[in-house]
């Protein structure tokens, strides 16, 4: 009786793990298009390319870093309006 329970504890864990294991294999549906939009972050919260001496997301220096990008919904960038312009699909020049 032991052995059987086990048995049936292995196989539904095993079931489990690779059930989880293909579920991240695929993308999830319904997540909506995203797009990088430049100088919208904050200090420390940009998703990446922070520019010259930065390694990548969370090394901006100054809020609303020109060349510093954050991750927004499609469509959404060129509408996002900072204290220092309007969001942009490419990097800000200084």
């Amino acid at each position: 009786m032991i052995t059987r329970s086990l048995a049936l504890g292995t196989l539904a864990l095993a079931a489990l793990a690779s059930g989880a294991a293909i579920a991240q294999d695929k993308p999830m549906e319904g997540k909506p298009a995203m797009e990088k939009c430049f100088g919208v972050s904050l200090a420390g919260k940009n998703d990446c390319a922070a520019g010259p001496g930065t390694t990548c997301a969370g090394t901006s220096k100054t809020d609303y870093q020109g060349n510093a990008w954050k991750q927004v919904p499609a469509g959404s960038c060129t509408t996002i309006k900072t204290p220092k312009g309007m969001g942009s699909l490419s990097a800000i020049k200084a």
